[in-house]
């Protein structure tokens, strides 16, 4: 049985989701979103008779913070903490982590991600390509799937797989697809292949942290090719038109406005979508892609 935690981040529903498998030896944990959402993952465990104590297995896609700020309470608490092998050392000692964010974010750090407290290391599994964990009674295959992030991987169960972000925000019940493109590591290439081998797996169903189950999963990966050179190409175009950062995070906020209007997304929805995945992080994250292009052409 898999269930859906709401995390309620910044108050809004359907933004962050932690999701409680319940296996024959034990729930795992899939997610930890941030440590200003434990409260409410807590919360939500409780109310499924999970106590903190009972999860032994956290397996996290990917370090950014909306999954992993809190993976340092859980290790803390004695689960093991499963994560790619490159963001395991982050996790041990996330001062370079919150000092990239820090930049980011300025004084919405606690706020926004609450505290985000170092992982012992013994509690740490760090994990790569084609790894079987073995947790709850269940067998997950972790694949690697860069693009997004280096350190991002996807959990497959049986025929279901938890996406991380490698399949975007979709939240529940909208059509809209967003795709957060942050810095230093988007890259389209290894997306798009990352894209290409989840969908050969052909899951029956993928879990996406920004929210929820999508059943059409071959028509969402559709989606995200499709949209990833869109993405990619706004930037080039409006570089090679000679923009600055400014303008060019004017066209993506237009852009992203027209899409969720075109999608029938109320007005009054549009900062939760704002919130995963700002505009000007992703422009961040483009431009440098550019940047290393460029580097890579000279």
């Amino acid at each position: 049985m898999i269930d859906t935690l709401d995390l309620h981040f910044l108050g809004a529903p359907r933004a962050i989701a932690a999701f409680l498998v319940r296996g024959p030896a034990g729930p795992v944990l899939i997610e930890t979103g941030p440590g200003s959402t434990l409260p409410a993952l807590l919360a939500g465990l409780a109310q499924r008779g999970v106590a903190p104590e009972q999860v032994q297995d956290v397996l996290v896609t990917h370090i950014h913070l909306d999954h992993a700020g809190a993976a340092g309470w859980w290790a803390r608490q004695g689960a093991r903490i499963h994560v790619h092998a490159i963001g395991a050392p982050h996790l041990a000692d996330p001062s370079r982590l919150l000092l990239s964010a820090r930049r980011i974010y300025g004084d919405q750090m606690d706020a926004l991600w609450g505290d985000v407290l170092p992982a012992p290391v013994e509690r740490l599994r760090p994990t790569t390509d084609g790894a079987v964990i073995e947790a709850g009674g269940l067998r997950f295959v972790a694949h690697d799937t860069p693009g997004h992030a280096r350190h991002h991987l996807v959990y497959q169960l049986d025929d279901v797989a938890f996406v991380g972000d490698l399949g975007g925000v979709r939240r529940r019940g909208r059509p809209l697809v967003r795709l957060p493109t942050p810095p230093p590591e988007f890259d389209l290439p290894a997306w798009s292949a990352s894209v290409a081998r989840m969908r050969a797996l052909s899951f029956r169903r993928i879990y996406l942290t920004h929210f929820d189950a999508v059943a059409e999963a071959a028509a969402h990966w559709d989606v995200v090719t499709e949209l990833l050179p869109q993405y990619v190409g706004l930037v080039k175009t409006a570089l090679e038109a000679g923009q600055d950062r400014d303008a060019i995070l004017a066209e993506m906020t237009a852009w992203e406005g027209r899409r969720l209007a075109a999608d029938g997304i109320p007005p009054g929805e549009w900062p939760v979508y704002a919130s995963l995945g700002p505009a000007g992080m992703s422009v961040d994250g483009l431009l440098r892609y550019w940047q290393k292009q460029g580097q890579a052409a000279g």
